[in-house]
């Protein structure tokens, strides 16, 4: 017996770039041929909902935001043979592709010029029930708590598929800046699971005490330290580097670090003095934060003699996703959540313009 759907729900609306969101009632939509319905119980929040509030980046349709839902699936198309109704199911970023083009069919449907976007090209997450295709939605086992995996669903793939990119061995060191964010909260976790060993590199004892339980070695206070670089090399033993630097930070300035070292300390988020760079010679750079309007500079002479990849990583595949999932399941990733009611969105938007979140911030639907 089909469960009872009803014909509004709340949700939180971008309406207009530069925000704010807007709380409201909308229509609960209703399934195409190759798509289902979730009831999305928990979404996480993620930093890239807080880009699309800003000035020129917010689709130009309204829609509801989130990309992070985790819930179950009510209702399926006619085409739908493989997700039953009563099945645990996850939105992800990636709404749906045309698994037809070249990307798709190399496993690179993130890629998909057709690629449908939860939250952005087509409503999210951050409304009670929402609609996905079916190829894409993620399967999610029934002894697996909502609430905790729906950060898995951007944060968790996104950060898992950004240390396969970074071809890190077991054994080896990468250092994860802004780790005591949502996304390096959970990196450092999956680093871990693989076998990695983690340099944690952000602000504030808080994130010094978290980052240091979730298994990281070494803890570098950038706002502290008065030479990052010197600090994150001195913590690799050898101090040649970091094998990997995974860059999640929401911030220019790491970026930099990363890639380069200045001679003295920097002096604002755009300037220094660049000389070499910091992660190991043979070392790859992997970008996977989006801050606003930044940039990515290394000197090409240092970049190439030091053999150094520098590359950036966007959201895993339908593999990518079971992975990071059965990662979870089996009790190796801990997201460290609060739960807030969705109403209360702007409130963590407000806290993340502060830079003041934790851990990942999810959102309960109903309330």
């Amino acid at each position: 017996m089909s469960p009872s759907i009803p014909e509004k729900q709340w949700a939180q609306v971008f309406e207009k770039s530069g925000g704010p969101i807007d709380y409201k009632e909308i229509p609960v939509p209703k399934p195409g041929p190759d798509e289902v319905l979730v009831n999305i119980k928990f979404s996480g929040v993620c930093h890239t909902d807080l880009h699309f509030l800003s000035p020129g980046l917010t689709s130009e349709r309204r829609a509801a935001g989130g990309h992070e839902g985790a819930g179950v699936v009510v209702a399926r198309g006619e085409l739908v043979t493989d997700v039953e109704i009563g099945d645990h199911a996850g939105i992800k970023w990636l709404n749906g592709s045309c698994l037809a083009c070249d990307f798709c069919q190399q496993m690179d449907e993130p890629l998909c010029p057709k690629a449908l976007l939860s939250g952005y090209t087509v409503d999210g997450t951050f409304q009670e029930y929402a609609i996905g295709k079916a190829a894409h939605v993620a399967r999610i086992p029934k002894d697996v708590e909502l609430s905790e995996v729906a950060p898995i669903l951007c944060a968790g793939i996104t950060v898992y598929k950004g240390l396969k990119e970074s071809g890190a061995k077991p054994g080896q060191l990468v250092a994860i800046v802004g780790a005591g964010g949502g996304l390096g909260s959970i990196a450092c976790q999956y680093a871990k699971a693989m076998g990695l060993r983690v340099i944690a590199i952000d602000a504030g004892d808080e994130k010094k005490e978290m980052t240091t339980k979730l298994g990281a070695e070494a803890f570098i206070d950038f706002s502290k330290s008065s030479d990052v670089v010197k600090d994150v090399q001195a913590a690799t033993g050898d101090g040649l580097g970091p094998h990997a630097v995974l860059l999640v930070a929401v911030n220019e300035k790491p970026f930099q670090q990363a890639t380069q070292v200045s001679t003295r300390l920097l002096t604002g988020p755009l300037t220094a003095d660049i000389l070499e760079k910091y992660v190991r010679p043979h070392g790859t750079v992997v970008a996977i934060g989006l801050p606003a309007n930044a940039f990515l500079k290394a000197p090409v002479f240092e970049t190439v003699l030091r053999c150094v990849t520098i590359k950036g990583s966007y959201v895993g595949n339908r593999k990518d996703t079971t992975e990071a999932i059965d990662f979870f399941r089996r009790g190796l990733i801990k997201a460290p959540i609060k739960i807030v009611g969705m109403s209360q969105l702007q409130k963590v938007y407000n806290l993340m313009h502060e830079g003041k979140i934790a851990g990942r911030y999810v959102v309960d639907t109903s309330k």
